[in-house]
């Protein structure tokens, strides 16, 4: 496998119908059946995240991946993941990772400003299209769907543990 090989994806993503991300350093929902699928789409991949992000995860660092925290703070280093101040370092970590570990891809799962970096450089969206509008502090920035082919979409009705049903999208650039 070659590097070039490796994907670079957005997400796994999940927004609401008003582009609505995040809430108070959190998700402004419960999906535990999105969860299941984020962790499905992100175990053995590097994953590349903002220091927000990493600060909202409930166990740090996410179980089975490398994780790639993306930090303008020279003195932020938590342990268990790699810090870098660039994205685009961040990224050639991230594929060299991916490479070793005979991974294809290497996930960019948040937040906002991570997500508008990579958008213009990924192959490939993980999209959960959640069902609601929803009151949130953190937005993603819109994107241009007509760059991109939907290759699957899978609708999940609400389960006991879910908020809201949502659909499942997988974007590939054009």
């Amino acid at each position: 496998m070659t590097m070039a090989r490796i994907l670079l994806t957005a997400g796994p993503i999940a927004r609401a119908r008003n582009g609505v991300i995040g809430r108070d350093g959190g998700l402004p929902w419960r999906l535990k059946s999105d969860l299941v699928n984020f962790r499905a789409l992100t175990l053995g991949k590097p994953v590349i995240m903002g220091r927000k992000t990493w600060d909202s995860l409930p166990k740090k660092p996410l179980p089975g991946r490398t994780n790639i925290v993306l930090s303008r703070d020279g003195s932020f280093g938590p342990r268990d993941a790699l810090v870098c101040e660039d994205f685009t370092e961040a990224v050639q970590i991230g594929r060299e990772m991916a490479e070793d570990d005979g991974a294809e891809e290497v996930c960019v799962i948040g937040g906002a400003s991570l997500f508008a970096m990579a958008l213009p450089r990924a192959q490939r969206i993980y999209l959960t299209e959640v069902e609601a509008e929803v009151e949130g502090d953190v937005v993603l920035a819109p994107f241009d769907e007509s760059a991109w082919t939907e290759v699957s979409a899978m609708r999940h009705p609400a389960g006991e543990d879910d908020d809201y049903p949502f659909t499942l999208r997988v974007l590939e650039r054009r």
